[in-house]
């Protein structure tokens, strides 16, 4: 079921744009990482390899599983174009020799020239390095060629929205001029296509997530940090209470956490919602369903996935359950349902009684199997493309 389409879309007329509107899902939301899946080339595990990360391919399969978002990467072109690419540097071979370049030095041209073409050729084919140093040529099952941030809203089912990650250089220091710049090419593009597709935008880089909030109030910001699982110079993204301080200072509207720093430090969670703000997640751990449900026990409210097939099936619907559904129920006012929980509930009109309360954990070991494993198997081989 997908998200309302007003759901993650802030009414006009807000007289303070430094102010933050309340905020929240409906339900508990599923996103597809980088479409169906992010690209591990270096894993044996042949799902990581499917479909082309990133590209329209990508997104329509994900749109095709009951998701409410696709996550993606946009960075610029040196002409202005937003383009929709994961990692800094472009890899190709030429002549047996790897050459590299900066994608957002390059004109759109050139950028789009990297890869399979639409016409079936592949001149320059595409190579990925990792932080370790290896090199891996970006050989998948089904290739789609790169794309714009504009294909994407004309070309993308308007099933499901978009979460938008403003990708800058960790190494590289942005001015105000330039990170500006940026900003306003994306939010031409999402403002001339965007309609009433779901939008949120979401960043590492806290100026970036500070200067596209108070740029435009259409859209919610979310924080994006690791939680101090990799320590950087810029202490604001080093902790959970750094990425709180940012988002009320600045008026962002959540935050959206590696899975590992929510399940080392969970009484994070309560401090997130305390100071109004929402939660969702991501990381390799998120492939195993049994991690997915206790982040929803914990409160957590969505999570972005690379198992897009497998989890969707698992976490088959989520509704918001009002109090006056069930007087008894004093936790949280929605359900998850796994499984043959699902199922049932879809064939059934009996109405909710302590017999279709939320499944328990027993319920969610039984749909376990390879998606767990594939989660397990991932995490050992993280990417760790630059």
């Amino acid at each position: 079921m997908a998200l309302s389409v007003s759901s993650a879309k802030f009414s006009s007329g807000v007289e303070d744009d430094k102010k933050k509107d309340e905020f929240g899902f409906p339900k508990f939301v599923v996103m597809g990482h980088r479409g169906f899946g992010m690209n591990i080339l270096q894993s044996p595990d042949e799902k990581m390899k499917s479909i082309k990360e990133n590209s329209i391919l990508s997104f329509n399969v994900a749109a095709d599983f009951p998701i409410d978002f696709v996550e993606f990467d946009v960075q610029v072109t040196r002409d202005g174009c937003p383009v929709i690419f994961h990692d800094i540097f472009m890899f190709t071979q030429e002549k047996g020799v790897i050459t590299e370049k900066r994608v957002t030095e390059m004109p759109l041209h050139e950028f789009l020239s990297y890869g399979p073409q639409k016409d079936g050729a592949n001149v320059k084919p595409m190579f990925r390095k990792t932080k370790d140093g290896r090199i891996f040529e970006w050989k998948v099952v089904k290739d789609d060629p790169l794309c714009t941030l504009q294909d994407a809203f004309v070309k993308v089912k308007r099933s499901v929205g978009f979460n938008i990650e403003l990708k800058f250089d960790d190494n590289t220091v942005y001015g105000e001029e330039k990170l500006r710049q940026t900003l306003d090419n994306i939010l031409k593009v999402v403002n001339e296509h965007a309609e009433s597709r779901p939008i949120i935008f979401s960043s590492f880089h806290p100026d970036a997530a500070l200067l596209i909030r108070n740029m435009q109030i259409s859209y919610p910001v979310f924080f994006l940090t690791n939680g101090g699982s990799e320590i950087y110079k810029d202490v604001r993204r080093n902790s959970f209470d750094e990425a709180i301080k940012i988002c009320k200072e600045g008026g962002l509207q959540g935050i959206v956490s590696e899975v590992k720093a929510i399940l080392r430090t969970p009484n994070a969670v309560q401090r997130v919602k305390d100071s109004k703000l929402s939660l969702i997640s991501y990381g390799q751990l998120n492939n195993a369903v049994e991690v997915l449900y206790l982040q929803y026990l914990m409160g957590v409210e969505g999570v972005i996935v690379d198992m897009v097939m497998e989890i969707s099936e698992a976490i088959a619907s989520i509704s918001v359950r009002n109090k006056e559904d069930d007087e008894e129920d004093d936790g949280r006012k929605s359900m998850i349902m796994f499984g043959e929980e699902r199922t049932k509930r879809m064939n059934s009109t009996i109405p909710r009684g302590p017999k279709n309360r939320r499944p328990g954990p027993y319920k969610v070991k039984r749909q376990l199997g390879s998606t767990a494993r594939s989660a397990d198997l991932s995490a050992r081989h993280e990417s760790a493309f630059s």
